[in-house]
């Protein structure tokens, strides 16, 4: 069964039971979601969201908000039952489809952290994922899928890591004392590593499926919420609101 079909199966069997299928669901843009509002004043400008690489799109479920990060952003305002009957063959369509399944799980009480932190909590996040990664994993070789600006530079100074991101600019470049390495290294970058850390904007981008080898791995951020309970995936999301 192909990736997102699975997940609208197990989505529409969470919710088939609750009466939820013919409420409407407010799509807003990042458009009136500037990066400030989303992130507020962080610590650093270099996260994509404040470069203009990738926007916030927000869903509205009766009062609960899901988000979920996309290159695409537009407008959208549909039932659940449209949005189950949309073809999820582009990022803005399963931008709008995350932060959907995102929203209405956190209507159900399901999921938290379905909304991005702030200010300085993007830095008190990336400080903390050292942490949890040496009591987990103890002193594991990281592949980092997503160039994450903060937690690259912290985790650079206590792990070997290596780090793919899909921004051109980026490419090449050091950023936080480590080179940028080309998507089409993610393979070969997957193998070296113990253990995989990847942007939950992978379940938009339609990348995630491949980054499910035999080892673990860990998504962060607000987007991957809602698939992160459905499929039994590990979410970070220290800050996360």
């Amino acid at each position: 069964m192909d990736f997102y079909e699975d997940i609208k199966e197990k989505f529409f069997n969470l919710i088939k039971d609750k009466n939820l299928m013919s409420l409407k669901v407010q799509i807003v843009s990042a458009k009136p979601l500037t990066p400030q509002e989303v992130i507020g004043k962080p610590e650093r400008n270099d996260f994509p969201l404040l470069k203009g690489k990738e926007v916030m799109i927000q869903a509205n479920f009766k009062g609960s908000l899901g988000q979920a990060f996309t290159d695409m952003p537009g407008n959208y305002s549909a039932t659940l039952k449209e949005i189950f009957e949309m073809t999820l063959d582009n990022n803005f369509k399963r931008a709008v489809f995350i932060a959907t399944l995102n929203a209405v799980l956190r209507y159900l009480k399901l999921v938290n952290k379905t909304v991005h932190c702030k200010d300085k909590e993007p830095g008190d996040c990336a400080a903390h994922l050292v942490d949890y990664i040496k009591e987990r994993f103890d002193n594991p070789r990281i592949a980092f899928i997503g160039m994450q600006p903060a937690m690259v530079e912290a985790l650079t100074d206590h792990f070997k890591i290596r780090v793919t991101d899909l921004d051109y600019d980026n490419v090449g470049q050091k950023r936080g004392g480590v080179l940028i390495e080309d998507v089409s290294y993610t393979k070969e970058i997957i193998n070296w590593a113990d253990l995989i850390i990847a942007t939950g904007t992978t379940a938009v981008n339609n990348t995630l499926s491949s980054l499910l080898v035999n080892k673990p791995i860990i998504f962060y951020g607000v987007t991957i919420a809602g698939l992160a309970y459905l499929k039994g995936y590990e979410q970070y999301c220290f800050c996360g609101h």
